[in-house]
């Protein structure tokens, strides 16, 4: 996992990340870190979901996303995040948050957060910031997001 993350990006600063989301109890739910192998058994991709809140309410911060510079743009990446949103979907969670690509994530049914009255505690591009309702049965929490320590925002 750690040397995926930090194959995909400049820094390893998104493989440091997710170690220090696992060991943040209050972050981490097991089950919720997917992988997809390539066919020679290495790591092609790994996502991650871990709780955040809005508003106080429980949702889901989706990152990092990594795919492993020779799988890149092969499918690897979207077919471990299409698991783990599905996989989110089956444990009943209302709401998934990313912070990333406007042209990526709307394939995935992802929106502008603004559209439901949620904001970071930051400044982003308003369609950087994207929303995945996946329980619509009550209503969408609005608010400021707060992320686990470990992002460092």
């Amino acid at each position: 996992m750690y040397a995926v993350n930090a194959a995909a990006f400049p820094t390893d600063a998104e493989a440091r990340l997710v170690d220090a989301l696992r060991g943040d109890p209050a972050a981490w739910l097991p089950g919720l870190s997917y992988l997809t192998e390539a066919p020679d058994g290495s790591v092609a991709a790994h996502a991650l979901l871990t709780r955040c809140l809005v508003g106080g309410a429980p949702a889901l911060a989706l990152a990092p996303v990594a795919t492993a510079p020779e799988h890149q743009r092969r499918g690897a990446g979207q077919a471990v995040v299409r698991a783990l949103l599905d996989a989110a979907r089956l444990r009943g969670e209302p709401l998934v948050l990313v912070l990333g690509h406007p042209e990526y994530y709307p394939r995935f049914g992802f929106v502008p957060a603004s559209r439901y009255g949620i904001r970071p505690g930051f400044e982003v591009p308003d369609e950087a910031m994207m929303a995945l309702v996946l329980d619509d049965s009550g209503p969408v929490p609005q608010g400021t997001i707060r992320y686990p320590a470990a992002f460092g925002v």
